[in-house]
Protein backbone atom coordinates (compact mmCIF):
# COMPACT_ATOMS: atom_id res chain seq x y z
CA UNK A 1 0.00 0.00 0.00
CA UNK A 2 1.42 3.39 -1.02
CA UNK A 3 -0.23 6.42 0.52
CA UNK A 4 0.03 9.93 -0.96
CA UNK A 5 3.08 11.85 0.28
CA UNK A 6 1.18 15.13 0.29
CA UNK A 7 -2.48 16.00 0.82
CA UNK A 8 -4.40 19.14 -0.15
CA UNK A 9 -6.87 20.43 2.44
CA UNK A 10 -9.85 22.50 1.27
CA UNK A 11 -11.06 24.51 4.26
CA UNK A 12 -14.84 24.63 4.70
CA UNK A 13 -15.22 26.45 8.02
CA UNK A 14 -16.13 29.89 6.72
CA UNK A 15 -18.90 28.64 4.42
CA UNK A 16 -20.11 25.15 5.21
CA UNK A 17 -19.16 25.64 8.84
CA UNK A 18 -20.86 28.95 9.52
CA UNK A 19 -23.96 28.46 7.35
CA UNK A 20 -25.45 26.09 9.93
CA UNK A 21 -24.97 28.45 12.89
CA UNK A 22 -28.22 29.86 14.29
CA UNK A 23 -26.76 32.99 15.88
CA UNK A 24 -25.90 35.59 13.26
CA UNK A 25 -22.17 36.32 13.07
CA UNK A 26 -21.00 39.80 12.17
CA UNK A 27 -19.30 40.52 8.89
CA UNK A 28 -16.21 41.74 10.73
CA UNK A 29 -15.93 38.46 12.66
CA UNK A 30 -16.27 36.39 9.48
CA UNK A 31 -13.56 38.46 7.82
CA UNK A 32 -11.27 38.07 10.84
CA UNK A 33 -11.88 34.30 10.85
CA UNK A 34 -10.99 33.93 7.17
CA UNK A 35 -7.96 36.19 7.54
CA UNK A 36 -6.69 33.94 10.36
CA UNK A 37 -7.24 30.86 8.18
CA UNK A 38 -5.31 32.57 5.39
CA UNK A 39 -2.21 32.63 7.62
CA UNK A 40 -2.18 28.87 8.24
CA UNK A 41 -0.66 27.59 5.00
CA UNK A 42 -4.03 26.52 3.61
CA UNK A 43 -4.19 27.06 -0.14
CA UNK A 44 -7.95 26.60 -0.57
CA UNK A 45 -10.47 28.38 1.68
CA UNK A 46 -14.12 28.37 0.66
CA UNK A 47 -15.08 31.86 1.74
CA UNK A 48 -18.85 32.20 1.48
CA UNK A 49 -21.95 31.47 -0.60
CA UNK A 50 -23.86 33.72 -2.97
CA UNK A 51 -27.18 31.98 -2.42
CA UNK A 52 -30.35 33.93 -1.73
CA UNK A 53 -30.16 35.73 1.62
CA UNK A 54 -33.64 34.38 2.32
CA UNK A 55 -32.36 30.81 1.95
CA UNK A 56 -29.36 31.20 4.25
CA UNK A 57 -29.51 34.50 6.19
CA UNK A 58 -26.16 33.76 7.82
CA UNK A 59 -24.41 34.34 4.48
CA UNK A 60 -26.43 37.36 3.34
CA UNK A 61 -23.27 39.47 3.60
CA UNK A 62 -21.34 37.35 1.07
CA UNK A 63 -20.23 40.28 -1.08
CA UNK A 64 -19.14 42.34 1.90
CA UNK A 65 -17.16 39.44 3.36
CA UNK A 66 -15.50 38.49 0.10
CA UNK A 67 -14.40 42.01 -0.75
CA UNK A 68 -13.09 42.67 2.78
CA UNK A 69 -10.91 39.59 3.33
CA UNK A 70 -7.20 39.94 2.72
CA UNK A 71 -6.42 37.79 -0.30
CA UNK A 72 -3.09 36.08 0.36
CA UNK A 73 -1.03 35.34 -2.77
CA UNK A 74 -1.17 31.64 -3.59
CA UNK A 75 -4.48 31.11 -1.77
CA UNK A 76 -7.72 30.56 -3.69
CA UNK A 77 -11.06 31.57 -2.19
CA UNK A 78 -13.87 29.71 -4.01
CA UNK A 79 -17.47 30.71 -3.34
CA UNK A 80 -20.66 28.73 -3.74
CA UNK A 81 -23.15 29.92 -6.37
CA UNK A 82 -26.63 28.47 -7.04
CA UNK A 83 -27.46 30.00 -10.41
CA UNK A 84 -26.50 32.71 -12.91
CA UNK A 85 -27.77 35.45 -10.61
CA UNK A 86 -25.53 34.21 -7.81
CA UNK A 87 -22.67 33.86 -10.27
CA UNK A 88 -23.08 37.48 -11.37
CA UNK A 89 -22.99 38.64 -7.73
CA UNK A 90 -19.89 36.56 -7.08
CA UNK A 91 -18.09 37.95 -10.11
CA UNK A 92 -19.03 41.51 -9.15
CA UNK A 93 -17.37 40.87 -5.79
CA UNK A 94 -14.21 39.68 -7.55
CA UNK A 95 -14.50 35.89 -7.25
CA UNK A 96 -12.26 33.90 -9.60
CA UNK A 97 -13.21 30.44 -8.32
CA UNK A 98 -16.71 29.09 -7.75
CA UNK A 99 -18.52 25.94 -6.71
CA UNK A 100 -21.86 24.53 -7.87
CA UNK A 101 -23.80 21.90 -6.00
CA UNK A 102 -26.12 19.03 -6.72
CA UNK A 103 -26.66 15.63 -5.15
CA UNK A 104 -26.93 11.95 -5.86
CA UNK A 105 -30.23 11.78 -3.96
CA UNK A 106 -33.29 12.97 -5.87
CA UNK A 107 -35.25 13.68 -2.68
CA UNK A 108 -32.42 15.68 -1.14
CA UNK A 109 -31.95 17.77 -4.28
CA UNK A 110 -35.65 18.63 -4.32
CA UNK A 111 -35.59 19.62 -0.65
CA UNK A 112 -32.27 21.47 -0.87
CA UNK A 113 -32.68 23.53 -4.06
CA UNK A 114 -36.26 22.72 -5.15
CA UNK A 115 -35.11 21.00 -8.33
CA UNK A 116 -34.66 17.50 -9.65
CA UNK A 117 -31.09 16.38 -10.25
CA UNK A 118 -31.50 16.86 -14.01
CA UNK A 119 -32.98 20.34 -13.49
CA UNK A 120 -30.08 21.30 -11.23
CA UNK A 121 -27.58 20.08 -13.80
CA UNK A 122 -29.30 22.12 -16.51
CA UNK A 123 -29.09 25.22 -14.31
CA UNK A 124 -25.44 24.66 -13.48
CA UNK A 125 -24.54 23.97 -17.09
CA UNK A 126 -25.24 27.64 -17.85
CA UNK A 127 -23.27 28.74 -14.79
CA UNK A 128 -20.28 26.58 -15.65
CA UNK A 129 -20.36 27.70 -19.28
CA UNK A 130 -20.31 31.35 -18.17
CA UNK A 131 -17.52 30.66 -15.69
CA UNK A 132 -15.32 28.86 -18.18
CA UNK A 133 -15.82 31.71 -20.63
CA UNK A 134 -14.57 34.09 -17.93
CA UNK A 135 -11.59 31.92 -17.04
CA UNK A 136 -13.08 31.08 -13.62
CA UNK A 137 -12.13 27.82 -11.87
CA UNK A 138 -15.15 25.61 -11.08
CA UNK A 139 -15.72 22.94 -8.46
CA UNK A 140 -18.75 20.65 -8.48
CA UNK A 141 -20.24 19.17 -5.31
CA UNK A 142 -22.08 15.86 -5.27
CA UNK A 143 -23.92 15.70 -1.95
CA UNK A 144 -25.47 12.65 -0.24
CA UNK A 145 -23.09 10.26 -2.01
CA UNK A 146 -23.28 7.73 0.83
CA UNK A 147 -26.89 8.12 1.92
CA UNK A 148 -29.86 10.46 2.03
CA UNK A 149 -31.58 11.97 5.08
CA UNK A 150 -34.93 11.21 3.47
CA UNK A 151 -34.60 7.45 3.13
CA UNK A 152 -34.09 7.07 -0.60
CA UNK A 153 -31.38 4.67 -1.73
CA UNK A 154 -28.15 6.11 -3.18
CA UNK A 155 -25.97 3.72 -5.19
CA UNK A 156 -22.38 4.14 -6.44
CA UNK A 157 -23.72 4.12 -10.00
CA UNK A 158 -25.91 7.13 -9.21
CA UNK A 159 -22.93 9.03 -7.77
CA UNK A 160 -20.77 8.18 -10.78
CA UNK A 161 -23.50 9.27 -13.20
CA UNK A 162 -23.88 12.72 -11.62
CA UNK A 163 -20.08 13.10 -11.36
CA UNK A 164 -19.62 12.27 -15.04
CA UNK A 165 -22.20 14.86 -16.05
CA UNK A 166 -20.53 17.55 -13.93
CA UNK A 167 -17.16 16.77 -15.49
CA UNK A 168 -18.62 16.82 -18.98
CA UNK A 169 -20.09 20.29 -18.44
CA UNK A 170 -16.62 21.60 -17.50
CA UNK A 171 -16.05 21.31 -13.74
CA UNK A 172 -12.36 21.40 -12.87
CA UNK A 173 -12.75 19.37 -9.67
CA UNK A 174 -15.42 17.26 -7.98
CA UNK A 175 -16.04 16.99 -4.25
CA UNK A 176 -17.98 13.89 -3.26
CA UNK A 177 -19.85 14.44 -0.02
CA UNK A 178 -21.09 12.28 2.83
CA UNK A 179 -23.55 15.01 3.74
CA UNK A 180 -25.16 13.26 6.70
CA UNK A 181 -22.13 11.30 7.91
CA UNK A 182 -23.46 7.78 7.36
CA UNK A 183 -20.63 6.40 5.25
CA UNK A 184 -18.22 3.65 6.32
CA UNK A 185 -14.85 2.64 4.84
CA UNK A 186 -16.24 -0.29 2.86
CA UNK A 187 -18.48 2.14 0.99
CA UNK A 188 -15.47 4.32 0.22
CA UNK A 189 -13.67 1.22 -1.04
CA UNK A 190 -16.60 0.41 -3.32
CA UNK A 191 -17.26 3.93 -4.60
CA UNK A 192 -13.72 5.22 -5.18
CA UNK A 193 -12.61 2.77 -7.90
CA UNK A 194 -15.89 3.36 -9.71
CA UNK A 195 -15.35 7.12 -9.57
CA UNK A 196 -11.74 6.84 -10.70
CA UNK A 197 -12.89 5.15 -13.89
CA UNK A 198 -14.60 8.44 -14.75
CA UNK A 199 -12.87 11.14 -12.67
CA UNK A 200 -9.10 11.74 -12.93
CA UNK A 201 -7.39 11.33 -9.56
CA UNK A 202 -6.16 14.93 -9.54
CA UNK A 203 -9.75 16.16 -9.92
CA UNK A 204 -11.35 14.06 -7.16
CA UNK A 205 -11.95 15.26 -3.59
CA UNK A 206 -13.92 13.83 -0.68
CA UNK A 207 -16.04 15.77 1.80
CA UNK A 208 -16.73 13.71 4.92
CA UNK A 209 -19.00 14.65 7.81
CA UNK A 210 -18.33 13.11 11.21
CA UNK A 211 -21.91 12.68 12.42
CA UNK A 212 -21.31 9.04 13.41
CA UNK A 213 -17.58 9.26 14.06
CA UNK A 214 -16.44 7.58 10.84
CA UNK A 215 -14.99 10.54 8.93
CA UNK A 216 -11.30 9.85 9.63
CA UNK A 217 -11.75 6.15 8.90
CA UNK A 218 -13.37 7.05 5.59
CA UNK A 219 -10.61 9.51 4.81
CA UNK A 220 -7.98 6.85 5.48
CA UNK A 221 -9.82 4.45 3.18
CA UNK A 222 -9.76 7.06 0.42
CA UNK A 223 -6.04 7.67 1.01
CA UNK A 224 -5.41 4.01 0.28
CA UNK A 225 -6.87 4.55 -3.19
CA UNK A 226 -4.52 7.48 -3.78
CA UNK A 227 -7.06 10.28 -3.17
CA UNK A 228 -5.24 13.33 -1.86
CA UNK A 229 -7.75 16.19 -1.80
CA UNK A 230 -10.05 16.44 1.22
CA UNK A 231 -12.49 19.00 2.58
CA UNK A 232 -12.47 19.75 6.30
CA UNK A 233 -13.66 22.45 8.67
CA UNK A 234 -11.66 24.17 11.38
CA UNK A 235 -12.91 23.05 14.76
CA UNK A 236 -15.33 20.62 13.11
CA UNK A 237 -17.86 23.34 12.37
CA UNK A 238 -20.71 22.67 10.00
CA UNK A 239 -23.73 20.73 9.00
CA UNK A 240 -26.37 21.12 6.35
CA UNK A 241 -29.52 23.21 6.92
CA UNK A 242 -31.43 20.85 4.61
CA UNK A 243 -30.19 17.56 6.08
CA UNK A 244 -31.84 16.85 9.44
CA UNK A 245 -29.37 15.49 11.98
CA UNK A 246 -26.26 16.28 9.94
CA UNK A 247 -23.49 17.55 12.18
CA UNK A 248 -20.15 19.02 11.32
CA UNK A 249 -17.51 18.31 8.76
CA UNK A 250 -14.47 16.37 9.86
CA UNK A 251 -12.33 18.80 11.85
CA UNK A 252 -9.32 20.30 10.09
CA UNK A 253 -7.27 19.77 13.25
CA UNK A 254 -8.27 16.09 13.34
CA UNK A 255 -7.23 15.60 9.72
CA UNK A 256 -3.94 17.44 10.21
CA UNK A 257 -3.11 15.55 13.40
CA UNK A 258 -3.64 12.20 11.70
CA UNK A 259 -1.87 13.07 8.45
CA UNK A 260 1.12 14.71 10.10
CA UNK A 261 1.42 11.78 12.48
CA UNK A 262 1.57 9.48 9.45
CA UNK A 263 4.31 11.56 7.85
CA UNK A 264 2.02 12.96 5.16
CA UNK A 265 2.69 16.61 4.33
CA UNK A 266 -0.03 19.24 4.02
CA UNK A 267 1.83 22.55 4.28
CA UNK A 268 -0.68 23.62 6.95
CA UNK A 269 0.28 24.75 10.46
CA UNK A 270 -2.05 23.05 12.93
CA UNK A 271 -1.28 25.60 15.66
CA UNK A 272 -2.41 28.43 13.41
CA UNK A 273 -5.58 26.55 12.47
CA UNK A 274 -6.26 26.15 16.18
CA UNK A 275 -5.84 29.90 16.61
CA UNK A 276 -8.54 30.48 13.97
CA UNK A 277 -10.77 27.92 15.65
CA UNK A 278 -10.15 29.49 19.05
CA UNK A 279 -11.21 32.85 17.65
CA UNK A 280 -14.46 31.61 16.14
CA UNK A 281 -15.24 29.57 19.26
CA UNK A 282 -15.20 32.84 21.18
CA UNK A 283 -17.83 34.23 18.81
CA UNK A 284 -20.15 31.21 18.85
CA UNK A 285 -22.45 30.04 21.63
CA UNK A 286 -21.11 26.47 21.80
CA UNK A 287 -17.94 24.39 21.96
CA UNK A 288 -16.22 23.00 18.90
CA UNK A 289 -16.38 19.28 18.10
CA UNK A 290 -12.87 18.60 16.75
CA UNK A 291 -11.26 16.05 19.06
CA UNK A 292 -7.73 17.16 18.21
CA UNK A 293 -8.65 20.78 18.87
CA UNK A 294 -10.10 19.87 22.26
CA UNK A 295 -7.14 17.69 23.23
CA UNK A 296 -4.45 20.14 22.14
CA UNK A 297 -6.20 23.04 23.84
CA UNK A 298 -6.46 21.03 27.07
CA UNK A 299 -2.78 20.10 26.88
CA UNK A 300 -1.84 23.75 26.49
CA UNK A 301 -3.93 24.66 29.52
CA UNK A 302 -2.21 21.98 31.62
CA UNK A 303 1.23 23.20 30.57
CA UNK A 304 0.27 26.77 31.44
CA UNK A 305 -1.08 25.71 34.81
CA UNK A 306 2.09 23.77 35.61
CA UNK A 307 4.49 26.45 34.42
Amino acid sequence: MTLPKTVTIVEMGARDGLQNEHALISTADKVRYIDLLSQTGLRWIEATSFVSPKAIPQLADAAEVFTAIRKVPGVRYPVLVPNLKGYARARSAGADAIAVFTAASEHFTKRNINMTIDESLATFRDVVQAAKGDGVWVRGYVSTAFGSPFGDVVTPAMVVDVSRKLLEMGCDELSIGDTIGVGVPSQVDELTPALLRVVPLDRLAYHFHDTRGTALANLYAALQHGVYIFDSSAGGLGGCPYAPGATGNVGTEDVLYMLHGMGIQTGVDIAKVRAASRFIRGILDHELTSKAFQALEAADLRRTANA
